[in-house]
């Protein structure tokens, strides 16, 4: 047996590039339509009313979240995408200057220059490989790593709707009842920040009671305001 300790490790996914669309999807469609049904329930008790209202609460979310996220990550992606194509066209019209700049990002990491130089070089052989680690050490960002706009929306669309869609279920299926709505509502929100905790190694509980809080804040004051609103209006 080897008394040498394993090198090998894993690490999470820190980008967010499939994590904040749909962990903000789901809670952004949970919170705002819980208290988007909060609101109207407290302002009345026509059932129709508040379905009608959730139903249209869930469908404008989620098309808004899609389009904005799309939108968004678009900018972002043509964004990189123009100062990427400022680095080839930098990298085909002065080779050197190029190289004599990566060859100086490795000595600023502590690299010998005469081995900086080297390595400079080497990569440099390689245009599309020298705009990788230019790209990267510059932007942050390699060309194959540019995030997808349909991707983004597309997950913010489904998480949105599944967040929002469980506090007007039981409308849905028949339980018109704001109490049994808020119990589905305060669990699933319990529940999103615990599930939250597997990948981001917060304690399960402290992830869930910050999501439960966060949700039954947001939907008591719209309750007080639409129970104020309906009374004035009455």
């Amino acid at each position: 047996m080897s008394g040498r300790a394993e090198a090998h490790h894993q690490h999470r996914d820190v980008t967010g590039g499939w994590l904040r669309p749909s962990v903000f999807g789901a809670m952004d469609g949970l919170v705002s339509n819980f208290a988007l049904i909060a609101g109207v329930a407290g302002g009345t008790a026509n059932t129709k009313v508040i379905s009608l209202a959730g139903v249209a609460g869930l469908a404008a979310g989620a098309l808004s979240m899609a389009g904005g996220e799309y939108v968004s990550v678009a900018s972002q992606r043509e964004l990189a995408q123009a100062e990427i194509a400022v680095e080839r066209r930098e990298l085909a019209r002065h080779p050197d200057d190029e190289r004599a700049e990566l060859a100086q990002t490795f000595v600023d990491r502590g690299v010998a220059p005469e081995l900086a130089a080297e390595v400079a070089r080497q990569i440099s052989q390689n245009p599309e490989q020298a705009l990788e680690v230019h790209a990267r050490n510059e932007l942050g960002v390699g060309p194959g790593d540019l995030p997808s706009p349909s991707l983004a929306a597309v997950s913010s669309f489904l998480s949105f709707s599944v967040g929002a869609v469980l506090p007007l279920l039981p409308y849905l299926v028949g339980v018109q009842s704001l109490t049994v709505s808020a119990v589905a509502s305060c669990v699933a929100l319990f529940a999103a920040g615990a599930l939250v905790s597997t990948v981001t190694a917060r304690n399960w509980w402290y992830s869930g009671l910050r999501q439960l809080v966060v949700g039954g804040v947001a939907a008591a004051v719209t309750f007080a305001l639409g129970n104020l609103i309906g009374a004035a209006v009455l």
